[in-house]
């Protein structure tokens, strides 16, 4: 058993082929941390994971809002960017403890600046750049993150 899955991203394709496997392992409630530089693909990989859950739905980025819900069949995705963050402090206005319910998956891009709110994550996506394409590390960090690195390793890359 792998506590890690490293994954080469040709392209947005491949990105999307690992945010559709990574959707169908899903099993809230979970944490997941996509950490990755501006540009790194942190959004489109949570925006496949919400089209594969439910197609044809309209993705924005949470850079503003800093968080757009997405219902889905197993309840709610909750997709949140906290680059804009300037005190940890300030997710207690949009009560980040609040989404965390046993049918929901938050999805965090800059974890970072959440501080101990968003210091355990179950699931950690590191995504950077490598050449023309991407590199992704899966790291699992809890036991709920373990099964979804499981499932998501028994169904291997999509070519």
């Amino acid at each position: 058993m792998s506590t890690a899955l490293s994954e080469e991203l040709a392209d947005e394709a491949a990105t999307l082929a690992l945010a559709a496997r990574l959707a169908l392992a899903l099993k809230p409630p979970l944490l997941i941390a996509l950490e990755g530089n501006l540009g790194a693909g942190k959004t489109t990989l949570a925006r496949g994971v919400i089209q594969t859950l439910a197609p044809g739905t309209r993705v924005k980025s949470p850079t503003y809002t800093l968080v757009e819900s997405y219902p889905v069949p197993f309840g709610a995705i909750h997709h949140f960017d906290l680059y804009r963050l300037v005190d940890p402090d300030e997710l207690e206005q949009i009560d980040l403890a609040g989404f965390a319910d046993a049918n929901a998956v938050l999805l965090i891009e800059w974890p970072d600046k959440g501080g101990e709110r968003t210091a355990y994550p179950d699931l950690r996506v590191q995504l950077a750049y490598d050449g023309a394409g991407r590199t992704a590390q899966v790291h699992a960090l809890s036991q709920s993150g373990q099964r979804v690195l499981d499932a998501l390793s028994a169904n291997g890359p999509v070519s």
